[in-house]
C-alpha cells in the first residue's frame, strides 16, 4: 500500500486516535468536490456475493480476448487480497459530459450517428484521457486524507487493475446496476466515471441505493449488435466499445456493419436510457471537445498519417488503441458509408480514398479497406450468430 502504516491493522481496520471518522468522511466529501468529484461513497471489502456472477460470465467467454480478466479472476471481488490490509473501499464519482454540451445533446448525438460520413466516438473519449484526470486527483485526495491524519494505508485505482467497479459504486451509493451493466444515479444517469481508493481505515459504510430501472430495456433493445444478451448480462465479443477498442485482431465481419460510423466506443446504451436526462456537465476543461475528432469526417481522419495521429490524440484515451486499430476502425466505418450512401461524389470519395491506402496497409487495415471496398456493391445483410 501507498503510505507508512502506524498501527498494526485490526478486523475493524485501523482508526487512527482521537479522529472522528464520520467526521473525516464529511471532511473528505468538501475535498473531493473541490477536485471536481460529484459524490463519494464507501463500501464494504466483502463482496463475496459477486463472485457467482464472475465466474458464470468468465465462464461463458464473456470477456473475449480480455485474458487479464481470467487471469485475475476472482481476486477483483475480493479487495483485501488485491491490497492487503483494505478495509474500506473509498468511491468516487466524476461526471463527464462536457460543460459547452447544449440542451438536447442526445437527439444531436443521434444525428450524428445517423449521418455515415461522420465519424462517431464515444463522448468520454473526446476530451483527456480519464485515467490521467482521475488517478491524479484521486491521489490528491488521498494526499489531503494523510494531511488530516497523517500516513495511512492506501492505494489508488481508475480502471487499472482488478477492481470490481460498478459492484462497489452500487454497495456505495453511488448509483444502481443498469441493466447495461453500466451504474445508474438518479441525479446523474451514467455520464460518468469511476474511481476507488483501498484504504485501511474503517470509514462508516454508506447506504446502497436503490434500483430503478424497473421495466424499462431500452437499453437492450437498442444495442446495435445485441451485446446485451440478457439484462445485465453483457456479451463483451459483441460490443462496439470492445470491437473498436480492446479487440486486437479482425473486427468479425458479421458484426462490422452494425459498427456503423462508431470508430471508437459506443453510446447508444447511454443515450436511450431515460435517467439521462439527469446527467451533469463538468467544469474541468480535461473534459472539452477537441474539434480534431469530437466534430470530424471519416475522410478527415483517414487523411492523417501516424504522425498527425499521435499529435492529435496526446493526453487521449484513444492513443491507446494505436494507429493500425485506429486504420482498421476508419475502414469498417468507410464501407458502411459506402454502402448507406447514394451520394455518387461521396462514394466516390471514399472509394478513392481507401484504394490508395490499401497496398501500403498492414495486413490487418489491408483487409478490412478489402472488405470496405466491396460494401460498394453490397446489400445490408442481418447479424449473424458468433460461434
Amino acid at each position: 500500500m501507498t503510505g507508512a502504516r502506524t498501527s498494526e491493522l485490526n478486523d475493524a481496520g485501523r482508526q487512527p486516535p482521537a479522529v472522528d471518522l464520520p467526521a473525516l468522511l464529511a471532511q473528505t466529501r468538501g475535498w473531493a468536490a473541490a477536485l471536481g468529484f460529484s459524490q463519494i461513497g464507501v463500501a464494504d471489502v466483502d463482496l463475496s456475493a459477486a463472485e457467482p456472477g464472475l465466474t458464470a460470465w468468465l465462464h461463458h467467454g464473456f470477456h473475449g480476448t480480455m485474458n487479464y480478466m481470467a487471469a485475475h479472476g476472482l481476486k477483483r471481488a475480493r479487495p483485501a487480497e488485491l491490497v492487503p490490509g483494505t478495509v474500506r473501499v473509498l468511491t468516487a464519482r466524476m461526471d463527464y459530459l462536457p460543460a459547452a454540451t447544449p440542451p438536447g445533446w442526445q437527439a444531436i448525438e443521434w444525428d450524428r450517428l445517423a449521418d455515415p460520413s461522420q465519424a462517431a466516438l464515444s463522448i468520454y473519449a473526446r476530451g483527456r484521457d480519464y485515467h490521467k484526470v482521475l488517478r491524479a486527483r484521486l491521489q490528491k485526495l488521498a494526499d489531503r486524507l494523510a494531511d488530516a491524519i497523517g500516513p495511512f494505508g492506501h492505494r489508488v485505482f481508475t480502471d487499472s487493475a482488478p477492481v470490481l467497479e460498478v459492484e462497489l459504486a452500487s454497495r456505495s451509493g453511488i448509483g444502481w446496476r443498469g441493466k447495461h451493466t453500466l451504474v445508474l444515479s438518479r441525479d446523474a444517469g451514467s455520464m460518468f466515471f469511476l474511481g476507488e481508493i483501498y484504504v485501511d481505515l474503517a470509514l462508516p459504510l454508506t447506504e446502497p441505493s436503490d434500483a430503478h430501472c424497473g421495466s424499462c430495456t431500452a437499453c437492450i433493445d437498442v444495442c446495435p449488435t445485441q451485446a446485451i444478451v440478457a439484462p445485465y448480462r453483457l456479451d463483451a465479443r459483441r460490443c462496439i466499445s470492445y470491437l473498436t477498442i480492446e479487440h486486437a485482431g479482425p473486427i468479425p465481419e458479421p458484426l462490422r456493419e452494425a459498427i456503423g460510423n462508431r470508430i471508437y466506443g459506443c453510446d447508444d446504451c447511454q443515450l436511450v436510457c431515460p435517467w439521462n436526462k439527469f446527467a451533469q456537465r463538468n467544469a474541468l476543461p480535461d473534459f472539452d471537445t477537441r474539434d480534431a475528432v469530437g466534430h470530424a469526417t471519416l475522410l478527415q481522419l483517414w487523411s492523417w498519417s501516424e504522425a498527425d495521429f499521435l499529435r492529435h490524440t496526446e493526453g487521449s484515451a484513444i492513443r491507446r488503441i494505436g494507429f493500425e486499430r485506429w486504420r482498421r476502425n476508419l475502414a469498417v466505418a468507410m464501407g458502411n458509408a459506402l454502402r448507406a450512401s447514394d451520394d455518387v461524389v461521396v462514394r466516390s470519395g471514399l472509394t478513392a480514398a481507401l484504394a490508395t491506402e490499401q497496398d501500403a496497409a498492414t495486413p490487418l487495415v489491408h483487409e478490412h479497406i478489402a472488405w470496405a471496398l466491396r460494401q460498394d456493391e453490397a446489400s445490408g445483410t442481418k447479424i449473424a450468430a458468433l460461434p
